[in-house]
């Protein structure tokens, strides 16, 4: 049975409510907050592109 892969629009949505709240968080925390959603945006290009 295949899992079937989540809506790219709904993955980049998702990816981009990490950044909600941002400007509330140390500064130290901003970089950190700021990869994990590249690398989340960079996971929903490469769905998109796969055709799922």
């Amino acid at each position: 049975m295949t899992t079937p892969m989540p809506d790219p629009a709904a993955a980049v949505e998702h990816a981009m409510s990490g950044l909600d709240r941002l400007a509330d968080r140390p500064l130290a925390e901003h970089v950190e907050a700021f990869e994990r959603v590249h690398t989340a945006l960079g996971e929903a290009l490469a769905a998109g592109s796969s055709g799922a």
